[in-house]
C-alpha cells in the first residue's frame, strides 16, 4: 500500500519509513527540513521516498495540496513539536504545529478521496499527570502542566472530536507511546543522544532528574503498535478508539538506572552526575497500561530494557565506527521482524 507519514525526517518517522519498505510498502513523506546528522539524512531515505515533501503542518493550504498530489492509502501523523523543554522556550509554536498541524491534517484526510486509514500518534504525557503507580489507561482524563502535554492533551482531542463527528468514513484511531530510544536519534533533551554523545567523548553526562520514571521502549515496538493498529483499522475494526503502546512493568525504570547501564555497554569511564541546577516542570513518573493494545490487537513489545538499550548502543557504535546507516538499521529491521515468527 502507499502510505503517507508525516514527521518522516523525524526520529521515529525515519525509522517508520524503513520498517514500511522492508514490507513492501511505497511510503511518502511529508515534514520540516531534517536535523543535521539525522537518520533521515544519514540513511539516505530521500532515495526511497515517492514523495518526499518539505511542508510545515502549520500551513492548511500546503497541507491540503500535498495530501492530493501524494493520494495515500494510509497516513500516519507523527510530525510535531515532540520536546517538554522547547515547548517551555518556544508555547506559541508548540500549541501551532501540535493542534492547529492536527486539525490540518484531519481537514485535508477528510478531502482527500481514497484513504482507507489514519492514525494520530500523540504521546504518553496526555494524560493528567497525577504521579500514580499504575499505569494510566485510555480512559483516564487527559491534561497537561507544560506546554508540550497541554499541547498534545489537545490534540488528542481534537483527534476524538474528529472521529465522533466527520462524515468523511476515514477509519481513525489514536495512538499514545512513551519514551521511546534507538539508534539514529539526534533530538536534543532527550537522555540516550546525551548519553551516547557524552560518553562517546569520554564526558561526564549531567541528569537534570535521575528519579523519573520513564516506561522505555525500542522504537521498534512503539512502530510495530502503530503498524498493528493500521491493520486493524483496515480490517474494519477499532475507528475512533485510542490505545496505549507501552512496555511491561520491567522497563519502568529511573532514568538514573538507564544511565549507568548504557556506561556499562558502552565500556566507559565516563561519570554520571547530578545537574542539580534550576530546571522546568517535568513528569517524575509516566507509565503505561496496554492491555488494551494487548488484548483488542494481539500487540506486545518484543525487545526487554536490556535489549533495547544494547540494540541502541551496538547501532551507534557500527554507525560512529563507520557502518552504513541504513544498513545497520535494516539489520535491526530484520532480526525485530524475525522475533514475531513461530
Amino acid at each position: 500500500m502507499h502510505y503517507l507519514v508525516t514527521g518522516h525526517t523525524g526520529f521515529k518517522g525515519a525509522w517508520l519509513t524503513l520498517i514500511l519498505r522492508e514490507q513492501g510498502h511505497t511510503v511518502s513523506g511529508l515534514a520540516l527540513e531534517p536535523a543535521a546528522g539525522s537518520l533521515h539524512e544519514k540513511a539516505r531515505l530521500s532515495d526511497l521516498l515517492r514523495h518526499d515533501l518539505r511542508v510545515d503542518i502549520r500551513d492548511g493550504a500546503l497541507v491540503q495540496q500535498a495530501l492530493t498530489s501524494v493520494e495515500p492509502d494510509v497516513v500516519l501523523h507523527l510530525a510535531a513539536q515532540p520536546l517538554v523543554r522547547e515547548s517551555y522556550r518556544d508555547p506559541h509554536y508548540t500549541y501551532e504545529a501540535n493542534t492547529l498541524g492536527t486539525v490540518n491534517l484531519l481537514h485535508a484526510v477528510e478531502h482527500t478521496p481514497g484513504v482507507k486509514a489514519q492514525v494520530i500518534v500523540t504521546t504518553d504525557k496526555v494524560y493528567r499527570n497525577v504521579s500514580q503507580i499504575w499505569g494510566y489507561r485510555e480512559s483516564d482524563p487527559l491534561g497537561g502542566v507544560d506546554p508540550y502535554s497541554a499541547s498534545k492533551a489537545a490534540a488528542d482531542l481534537i483527534a476524538q472530536s474528529w472521529m465522533a463527528s466527520s462524515t468523511s468514513g476515514v477509519p481513525t484511531a489514536v495512538a499514545r507511546a512513551g519514551n521511546v530510544i534507538g539508534g539514529g536519534d539526534v533530538c536534543a533533551d532527550r537522555l540516550m543522544v546525551d548519553l551516547v554523545t557524552a560518553f562517546s567523548a569520554g564526558q561526564a553526562v549531567r541528569l537534570r532528574h535521575p528519579e523519573a520514571v520513564r516506561p522505555w521502549q525500542h522504537v521498534l515496538d512503539c512502530l510495530s503498535g502503530y503498524l498493528n493498529l493500521v491493520d486493524a483499522l483496515l480490517r474494519g475494526e477499532c475507528s475512533g478508539e485510542a490505545f496505549n503502546f507501552g512496555p511491561d512493568t520491567g522497563s519502568f525504570t529511573p532514568v538514573g538506572t538507564v544511565a549507568s547501564a548504557v556506561a556499562s555497554l558502552w565500556g566507559t569511564d565516563s561519570l554520571v552526575k547530578l545537574d542539580d541546577g534550576a530546571h522546568m516542570h517535568e513528569a517524575t513518573l509516566l507509565t503505561l497500561d496496554s492491555r488494551k493494545a494487548q488484548l483488542q490487537l494481539g500487540w506486545e513489545c518484543r525487545l526487554r530494557l536490556d535489549d533495547a538499550l544494547a540494540w541502541t548502543v551496538a547501532w551507534e557504535k557500527q554507525v560512529r565506527a563507520g557502518g552504513d546507516a541504513r544498513a545497520v538499521s535494516v539489520a535491526q529491521i530484520s532480526k525485530f521482524l524475525a522475533l514475531a515468527q513461530p
